[in-house]
């Protein structure tokens, strides 16, 4: 079965409002062979196919990155009673193996491993997942000291005509997490559809994809968590209201990006402290403000935000972190590496080593 594709034209409009200023030095990637160069990956990652989309943030960055190679001691695995951990978003790095994955999270310091899971996934295909399967992933990452904390597909659930399929995709990535004990699995809220606002979106056409999915792992005991990526249905904490009173479940609620309310001047700690009991999981990744040119071109135009690893951007991930744990938050901190100026393994080894600190 394949994933949900993205309109191109509607990805591309979308990714242009972003507002990111990214130089891809594309010219460099021609140095790298078909073997060193896996296919590229959306910004979104599994909007598509696994293959064939171009990374918005990290295009023509998939091999292995040069820097630091040497073998680090295996990180410890999670424990919710012992804190916080840091974790890496696998989409970077969706053309290799889990294998793979897990050596680079050992190298990096990295305890977990939010896991790229959709049709074809050479990371983690959960459609016919068995649980032979799972148990030697289990041993695998028992014997390295990491763990899963959850798995992922960012397919556009609205897509007109692809409800049953995102359904099915979804529900099997319940199972699969069930088989793994895995603890939740991580979807969007997808975008505004027919002439809809975000709001009416949320209302009348998200629970109703999303229903059978919720109470499918309600009886495997498992959160489904959604991402408030701005460019979706979930954007100003309006929106993460409306969510919340719409589809009221203890085990749906959200994968947590503070970068995404940061060039909209949100207050990041807000969703932290009102909605503590259902952050089921977060992303970790920053955001760079260019105040000069911000003030130059406006905040309508172009260049002056984008999207970093941790510590290279405004958070002030002490506060945020210390909030988090003040409200009972002992999940992990995902690294989602969206840093053109990094490759893969330098960005996520960055980045752990920045977070490391708080945890």
């Amino acid at each position: 079965m394949d994933s949900v594709w993205l309109d191109a034209s509607a990805l591309e409009a979308t990714l242009a409002s972003m507002n990111t200023y990214l130089d891809q030095n594309l010219s460099s990637t021609s140095e790298q062979t078909a073997a060193q160069q896996p296919a590229a990956l959306s910004r979104r990652v599994f909007l598509g196919k696994t293959s064939g989309l171009v990374g918005a943030a990290s295009l023509g960055w998939l091999g292995a990155a040069s820097l630091d190679t040497s073998a680090a001691a295996a990180a410890p695995a999670w424990n919710p009673n012992e804190g916080m951990r840091v974790g890496m978003l696998t989409a970077p790095i969706a053309g290799h193996s889990l294998d793979y994955a897990m050596d680079m999270a050992k190298r990096c310091h990295i305890a977990a491993l939010e896991v790229v899971s959709t049709p074809g996934s050479k990371l983690l295909d959960p459609m016919n997942f068995t649980e032979a399967d799972a148990d030697s992933i289990k041993q695998n990452l028992a014997d390295k000291g990491l763990q899963i904390s959850s798995l992922v597909d960012y397919a556009d659930i609205t897509a007109p005509g692809q409800t049953e399929q995102v359904q099915t995709v979804l529900k099997k990535n319940v199972d699969a997490a069930a088989l793994l004990g895995v603890p939740t699995i991580c979807t969007l809220t997808g975008f505004p559809v027919g002439g809809r606002s975000k709001i009416q979106t949320i209302k009348e056409v998200v629970p109703k994809i999303l229903r059978p999915v919720i109470d499918h792992a309600k009886d495997k005991g498992i959160n489904v968590a959604v991402e408030n990526w701005f460019a979706t249905c979930l954007q100003g904490l309006d929106t993460f209201d409306c969510l919340m009173e719409t589809i009221p479940d203890d085990n749906f609620g959200f994968n947590y990006d503070p970068s995404h309310l940061v060039h909209q001047e949100l207050d990041i700690l807000i969703p932290v402290q009102k909605y503590s009991k259902r952050i089921f999981h977060t992303h970790a990744k920053d955001c760079l403000i260019d105040v000069p040119r911000r003030n130059y071109v406006g905040i309508l135009g172009d260049g002056w935000w984008r999207y970093v690893i941790p510590g290279y951007g405004d958070i002030k991930w002490g506060e945020y972190i210390a909030t988090l744990r003040e409200v009972g938050y002992r999940g992990v901190l995902s690294v989602e590496h969206e840093d053109n100026t990094f490759r893969p393994e330098a960005g996520f080894r960055h980045g752990a080593h920045y977070l490391n600190q708080f945890c």
